[in-house]
């Protein structure tokens, strides 16, 4: 798990989470609790930067749309930011792309969802 980490910060009115290494069914518990830990924060706007995943199975897929029915719940807005082509084609195959929003920078995803809060 040493190459595994959730790390986070706030700029303005919006929750910036970065994620790096391998979103797998081992990482499951540790992704839950920690984007629930990073839930507790107030700000409107969450940007989930994903440019450092190597990989995301069905269950790390899960928890991306857990979070976002989260975020939504509590009146947030929720978006992705440069995820990998290879997490791309699973969020495109699963039909997710549709539900989830997905942008190409972090500055892009900040500017749509801080718009929209």
């Amino acid at each position: 798990m040493a190459d595994f980490s959730i790390d986070a910060n706030v700029s303005d009115d919006c929750l910036h989470i970065q994620v790096k290494g391998e979103m797998i069914y081992e990482h499951q518990a540790l992704v839950r609790a920690r984007f629930d830990e990073l839930l507790q924060h107030s700000e409107a706007c969450i940007v989930v930067d994903l440019a450092r995943v190597g990989f995301c199975d069905s269950s790390g897929l899960n928890v991306l749309l857990d979070l976002r029915r989260q975020a939504e719940q509590n009146g947030r807005q929720l978006a992705l930011a440069c995820v990998p082509a290879s997490l791309r084609r699973i969020l495109e195959v699963t039909g997710s792309d549709q539900v989830l929003r997905i942008y190409e920078t972090v500055a892009e995803a900040e500017a749509a969802c801080t718009a929209q809060s």
